[in-house]
């Protein structure tokens, strides 16, 4: 591993040598490319392009984010910013990196979760438009511009990764794959709209299920928070590390959004009524803001606190995209006597 280590680093030295407008580009893509903006982006628009697309985006999202932190536990990746400097690399040779405000992140390397996470959620939407573009033209470059786009995507922010120090390029070649396989598996595996019940088991599940492997884990004797301390240790600038990194982030924000879930499903707002085209354009635009506006809110400074607060935070935007917002839009639109129902 030490060789495949160091040849990632090299190739990370190459990149970081481009151009100062190419480290600007590379920096855009990891940030806009953080898996947090499958829940806060990805799934409102989705939602209100088609409603089982959106649900199917936020669905495959969470789903492989636990799965991607529960690989991560168990296959110790390391990550460039701090491999560079435990392995002694740095004082043997001279090596000229950088790090970032994204490069210190905390959890283990091992797969990428940016490219496994958002390659997975995108896939339905991608799937959803290539269907939309066969049913409006026969043009071949129209039917394969969604996944065109999604390969580039992926490519870009693969590279974007190991440009930041975040990951070495196997962790990203793996992550793409397991996304990919992970999207077009978990596709046709969306649980219905209305199972209220389904989506609270499935909020217990992630949430019992990461804690038991934790346990598991401290009572074998592995030091599953082994990579925070290395984090911790070589971040150029204690500024840069943040608690949105940490696995359990992940967890709170995969089990909370799963109760969000079942709290659209399970008390719905409105009876079934259909949104017009514009009335769809008009819920996306509200959704981003709300959804934005929720996660802008000031978190606590205490550890624990802050992973509630998170939870709460990410079961309520689901709730506020798939019920209230629709709710309000319809109830706007029966104010001025022009209901849509189906």
């Amino acid at each position: 591993m030490d060789a495949l280590h160091t040849a990632g680093i090299h190739f990370a030295e190459v990149l970081q040598s481009g151009p100062p407008w190419l480290e600007k580009f590379w920096i855009s893509v990891t940030s806009l490319a953080d898996p947090k903006c499958i829940f806060t982006v990805c799934f409102p628009l989705a939602y209100f392009l088609d409603r089982k697309v959106g649900v199917s985006v936020l669905w495959t999202g969470l789903v492989s984010e636990w799965l991607n932190v529960v690989l991560k536990w168990f296959l110790f990746g390391e990550r460039p910013f701090w491999w560079v400097h435990e392995s002694g690399l740095a004082s043997k040779e001279l090596v000229a990196l950088r790090q970032f405000p994204v490069s210190c992140e905390t959890g283990p390397g091992s797969p990428s979760g940016h490219c496994m996470i958002t390659g997975a959620a995108l896939w339905p939407l991608v799937t959803a438009l290539t269907a939309l573009a066969s049913r409006h033209s026969r043009s071949p470059v129209v039917k394969l511009t969604p996944f065109s786009t999604y390969a580039l995507l992926q490519l870009a922010m693969g590279l974007s990764r190991v440009f930041v120090l975040a990951h070495f390029p196997h962790q990203v070649v793996g992550g793409i794959l397991a996304g990919a396989a992970l999207g077009w598996g978990l596709q046709a595996r969306t649980p219905a709209t209305h199972t209220v019940g389904f989506f609270t088991a499935a909020t217990l599940a992630l949430l019992l299920g990461s804690l038991a492997l934790h346990s598991l884990a401290i009572a074998a004797g592995i030091d599953i928070d082994w990579s925070i301390r290395l984090a911790t240790k070589w971040c150029s600038d204690p500024a840069w590390l943040r608690l949105d990194t940490r696995p359990f982030t992940s967890i709170c924000r995969d089990a909370g959004s799963a109760l969000g879930l079942g709290l659209a499903a399970g008390f719905p707002l409105h009876r079934g009524e259909r949104l017009d085209p514009r009335q769809r354009v008009a819920g996306a635009m509200l959704a981003l803001v709300a959804v934005q506006g929720l996660h802008r809110l000031l978190q606590p400074t205490d550890v624990t606190l802050w992973y509630g607060t998170s939870f709460l935070k990410y079961a309520v935007g689901p709730w506020l995209v798939a019920s209230l917002l629709p709710w309000l839009i319809l109830s706007l639109a029966h104010l001025r006597g022009s209901p849509h129902a189906e």
